[in-house]
This record gives structure tokens, C-alpha cells and sequence, in this order.
């Protein structure tokens, strides 16, 4: 059975770093900034709406032929939403896979520290504000206790 691993929390939380220790194992990663970065973007704020929401729609594709075929994935989003991640919760489990949310709870200054050093120098680099970090913290939904498929790793 393959596997799908959803990954939820704010920029800066360590989601691309555990993200990308599941790709060297083999999984197949697939991130919006990923696919940004292939337009020439660096910073969160070029990344519109319309940019991501066409990437979600040719990746989501992707990741379903990848589960039937038996591939482990990686979905390194953000998943603010619980409706976002029921949405891929479905879409993992439509296509016969084991589906995990991890969610990085990491504390704002942690995530405030992490994103003033970010440069925009690769995909997972992508420069972020202070203005736009505070409301990514504001919208930003944890996952609650009735989502019991959810690992939570805590940032000291």
C-alpha cells in the first residue's frame, strides 16, 4: 500500500526539511514553491493564487497516478485548512494510500528567526516578509484532536 504524507504548517516550520529527508528515502515530493521556482519566482508574495492553484491542479494529478502506482508520496504544503487537508486526505485514500498529516508545531519566533535568514537562493528558500508571515500565523488552522491521523512534531 502506498503511502501519503501531508505536510502541515507555516513557512518557516521545518516542513520542506522533513519533507525532503522523505524524498532521500525514496518518496516523491511535491511542493508549490517547487514548482514557483521553475516560473522564476522567489518570494511568497509573487506567488498568486492563480500560479498556485494551477500548480496544485497538474500536481494533484501527478500525485494520484504516482499512488496508483504504488509510489509514496510527500505533499509539502501547507495545509492551513482543515478543508485542505480533508480534501487530500480523500484523494490519498481514493487512490489507496495510508495518508498521515504531519504537522510541524513550531513556535512564531522560531518561524520569525528561520524566515529572516531566507535569501530566495532555491525552491525552498522562498523569501517571506514579516507583514505576510503574521498573517500566514493568523489564518494558519492546526489540525484538531478529531483528525486522528496526525503526527505532531514540536519545534523546542
Amino acid at each position: 500500500m502506498s503511502r501519503l504524507v501531508l505536510m502541515c504548517g507555516v513557512a518557516g516550520s521545518g516542513k520542506s526539511t522533513y519533507a525532503r529527508r522523505l524524498e532521500d528515502a525514496g518518496w516523491l515530493r511535491f511542493t508549490i514553491d517547487g514548482a514557483a521556482w521553475e516560473l522564476g519566482l522567489t518570494d511568497a508574495r509573487a506567488v498568486t493564487d492563480v500560479i498556485a492553484l494551477e500548480a496544485r491542479r497538474r500536481q494533484r494529478g501527478q500525485i494520484a497516478d504516482a499512488l496508483d502506482a504504488g509510489r509514496d508520496v510527500v505533499v509539502d504544503y501547507s495545509f492551513w485548512s482543515r478543508r485542505q487537508r480533508d480534501d487530500y486526505r480523500a484523494l490519498g485514500r481514493e487512490h489507496g494510500a495510508e495518508v498521515e498529516v504531519v504537522h510541524l508545531d513550531t513556535p512564531p519566533d522560531v518561524v520569525r528567526r528561520r524566515l529572516a535568514e531566507r535569501r530566495g537562493a532555491h525552491a525552498d528558500d522562498f523569501t517571506v516578509d514579516a507583514e505576510l508571515l503574521e498573517h500566514y500565523l493568523r489564518v494558519f488552522r492546526p489540525p484538531g484532536p478529531d483528525e486522528d491521523d496526525v503526527t505532531v512534531v514540536v519545534t523546542p
